[in-house]
């Protein structure tokens, strides 16, 4: 006999057997663990990943074989011909095709499963025709499509077999009732035969308990069905992204290519503030400083007669407050280019940003290695925005920022206790400035990490190479 009993610390129960009684305490982290896997069990099969996999599956199976016959059909061809001028075409033909496919596949991922492959280099071919064909022979886009479509088809025929077929069995068990008259077990085929009996669940050879067993087992295997198909389909995921993505190379080329972008649409930004900082401020204050001196200067022309002393007097005040603030303009202008803290180094200029914070913040730096001067300024701007946001956005009452050497990567570390919630996409509320931020970074190959979950904490992690 058994019972059991559920509380604070998780479900406990006795298990009686003959004279011996045995205790078994499951805790409360194991107990939520397993509702939330039943949940996630249950709420699978209504999901709209699940069916988004299953169409993928179902269309990339089509694509796939009518890419394998083409492929098969024209290499095979080729092949023959070789000893001909003509074989050559026809394999260059093939390789074209095999893009194509490829393409197909890439769109599906992206249709059906959200997965963003990015396109590799489009074909180039060299002047002529001689030129076309000796570049589609050596095109490694074109035989990496190849070399997917015939890896996909075992694939496929293992997803039909181990996959497609349980979601095809709980179709034809739970429409069993409908169309079932007469027949004493429904159609079933892959692996479910080899795990279920013949009839699947189901009492007897007929009557009312024989079919509702069967309808039971297309209920259960309408939640089973969802897992195989994943198992599938991340196995097609992986393949996809070895073969039909851009190889390594390319992608660091790629990469290099979009930092040096960004960094050159950055200076040109910079340079066109501070150009419209200096027109607009600098420029307007010195003129109306030129314009005091030179009405005192006519005043002064005039002579004793008809002199204003307080007249001139404001003038030169205003003239002289007028000099200040252009100087001050020009301070903060040159400040924004180069931080002057960071002529005393890395560590005096975030101790500084530091003690100018109102929010009470901590500052540990552990550098065995001067960074190079841009990395040190981006490092500096960086923990410079990071307290802005959490000045003006996290609602905090303590910031810690860290700064410490890990090899040849500088690793800087902004915590702060504030309400949370940034987000890199949401630019302009919170996390205002983030998004810049990562290009900065990136565009000397950093990483930007954030942790900020509702109600805080907020953990922003920035890597940077030490030179660049």
């Amino acid at each position: 006999m058994m019972t059991g009993d559920a509380g604070a610390i998780g479900a406990r129960f006795q298990l009686r057997l003959g004279g011996n009684e045995k205790v078994i305490v499951i805790s409360q982290a194991r107990v939520d663990q397993i509702h939330r896997m039943t949940g996630t069990i249950g709420r699978e099969p209504f999901e709209r990943r699940t069916w988004s996999e299953l169409l993928f599956f179902v269309f990339s199976v089509l694509v796939g074989a009518a890419g394998m016959a083409f492929i098969a059909v024209t290499m095979v061809a080729g092949i023959a011909l070789a000893v001909t001028f003509v074989g050559l075409i026809v394999v260059a033909a093939s390789l074209r095709g095999a893009r194509g496919i490829g393409g197909f596949h890439r769109a599906l991922a992206r249709s059906f499963l959200g997965e963003n492959i990015a396109e590799p280099e489009p074909f180039v071919a060299r002047p002529g025709f001689f030129g076309w064909l000796q570049s589609a022979l050596r095109d490694p886009i074109g035989w990496r499509a190849v070399a997917y479509s015939l890896l996909k088809m075992p694939l496929a025929v293992f997803g039909v077999w181990f996959a497609l077929s349980v979601w095809v069995d709980a179709f034809f068990c739970l429409t069993y009732p409908v169309w079932g008259r007469g027949s004493t077990t429904p159609a079933e085929f892959g692996v479910m035969v080899n795990v279920f009996p013949p009839g699947f669940l189901s009492v007897g050879a007929s009557g009312f308990f024989h079919g509702l067993f069967i309808f039971i087992t297309g209920v259960v295997l309408v939640f089973v069905a969802p897992w195989p198909m994943r198992a599938v389909v991340y196995a097609d995921r992986r393949l996809m992204r070895v073969l039909l993505a851009p190889d390594a190379m390319t992608a660091r080329v790629r990469s290099l290519e979009h930092a040096r972008a960004q960094t050159l649409d950055t200076s040109a930004a910079t340079l066109r503030r501070i150009e419209r900082d200096l027109h607009d401020g600098t420029q307007a204050q010195l003129v109306a400083v030129a314009m005091r001196l030179g009405q005192v200067k006519e005043k002064l022309a005039q002579g004793t007669d008809g002199f204003d002393l307080d007249q001139v007097r404001r003038l030169v005040d205003d003239a002289h407050q007028g000099a200040k603030e252009a100087i001050v303009e020009l301070r903060d202008l040159a400040r924004g280019i180069h931080p002057p803290a960071l002529d005393i180094g890395l560590e005096g200029a975030l101790s500084t940003l530091a003690a100018r914070s109102p929010v009470p913040a901590d500052v540990t730096v552990t550098l065995t290695d001067r960074p190079t001067p841009a990395i040190e300024t981006i490092a500096y701007f960086c923990v410079a925005e990071l307290m802005a946001n959490v000045i003006q956005h996290a609602h905090a009452s303590r910031a810690s920022i860290s700064c410490a050497q890990q090899g040849k990567w500088l690793r800087l570390v902004v915590r702060d206790d504030g309400q949370g919630g940034a987000q890199l996409a949401l630019v302009g509320s919170s996390s205002s400035g983030l998004a810049g931020l990562t290009d900065r970074v990136h565009a000397v190959d950093g990483r930007l990490h954030i942790i900020s979950p509702p109600g805080g904490p907020t953990v922003v992690t920035v890597d940077l190479p030490l030179h660049a």
